[in-house]
């Protein structure tokens, strides 16, 4: 009696049986390779500071300067007279928002404290994110206490715990004495909306720039659909060699 003939009457797999096993299982393992690797791709693309640079963006022809007149109604770090300014409207309570703000420590560390690039923050929230409005104002609140920036960090590396609450301002508060700032200050100033027209102000200028989602970043009149850090520091030392030529 053959082998094959044997396996068959003790109920063991044939060699074609085996065969075919062996082409679903790598059928199968193929597809779920292939599904893995663009989940990967996806995060990869998806996350500041990484991903293929390709051609840099360039201003659209004919574009005008960046309207510096409106600055003032943004929130500013650097040097006034930087050569080069960074403007991002953003919402804080956007998740790409809170992505992008990762990449600020790198650009202070490598332009805005030596001189090279002022940044200007728009608060744009957005009217689907029911804490983003203020979450503007706690920050604007914290500013009064010359706070501004270190609860624009707070708030963005908390997003998650407070964007779904009810009622965050005594969360907001907590921060704020984290950062040892006048709480019962900071709490009336947000419970009172006192910065509220400062951020109705800073929305109004998105709206006039037509500014449509969040993050949208111009490095001076040059929009970054994709604002990677590769992308971001490759513009910017663009623009900085074009200034030092002028």
């Amino acid at each position: 009696m053959g082998e094959a003939r044997q396996r068959k009457d003790k109920g063991e797999p044939t060699l074609a049986s085996r065969q075919r096993k062996r082409q679903q299982f790598l059928i199968w393992g193929g597809g779920s390779l292939l599904v893995v690797a663009v989940i990967a791709l996806a995060i990869y693309l998806a996350t500041p500071g990484t991903g293929p640079v390709g051609g840099l963006p360039q201003a659209a022809e004919g574009a005008s300067p960046f309207p510096s007149q409106v600055d003032q109604y943004g929130v500013q770090l650097g040097d006034p007279d930087a050569p080069v300014v960074v403007r991002e409207f953003a919402d804080y309570q956007c998740p790409a928002c809170a992505n992008f703000s990762r990449l600020h420590a790198d650009l202070k560390a490598e332009y805005i404290d030596s001189g090279q690039v002022r940044l200007v923050f728009f608060d744009m929230p957005l009217s689907q994110h029911r804490n983003s409005l203020v979450a503007a104002q706690a920050a604007r609140c914290a500013g009064a206490q010359n706070r501004y920036w270190e609860m624009h960090d707070q708030l963005f590396a908390r997003q998650s715990g407070w964007s779904l609450e009810s009622d965050p301002v005594e969360t907001f508060t907590g921060y704020a004495e984290d950062l040892d700032l006048n709480a019962a200050r900071f709490s009336s100033c947000l419970r009172r909306e006192q910065r509220l027209d400062e951020v109705e102000a800073s929305m109004r200028v998105a709206r006039q720039l037509q500014v449509a989602s969040t993050p949208t970043v111009f490095v001076d009149n040059i929009h970054l659909p994709r604002p990677a850090w590769e992308v971001l520091s490759g513009v910017i030392d663009r623009e900085l060699a074009a200034a030092e030529s002028d």
